[in-house]
């Protein structure tokens, strides 16, 4: 995974919305790597402190990372047993609103 790759997921994952979420999968497709959603979540793993990763999950729904849980409650989203309430009505997909 190169640099390029790595900043692209990085300026994508600063638009997500307060109190919305996206996919690794979403940010994959948003930088023209459709099927590298495994290289976005390494990619968050390293991402700068202004980067919200914890508003980046699983396309199911679930939080990949337990302890972002704390901070997407701080933004008003509901959790419950680690999945998102309303995943699809809060869901942001890049490709469709950028």
């Amino acid at each position: 995974m190169n640099e390029i790759f790595k900043q692209q997921v990085w300026e994508i994952t600063k638009l997500v919305p307060k109190g919305r979420v996206t996919s690794y999968g979403a940010i994959a497709k948003a930088v023209g790597f459709p099927n590298h959603s495994r290289h976005v979540g390494k990619a968050m793993g390293g991402c700068p402190p202004d980067v919200p990763a914890h508003r980046v999950i699983s396309s199911s729904g679930t939080l990949s990372v337990p302890e972002f849980q704390k901070k997407l409650e701080a933004e008003g989203i509901v959790v419950e047993n680690f999945r998102i309430k309303d995943f699809k009505k809060l869901f942001w997909d890049p490709l469709n609103e950028l």
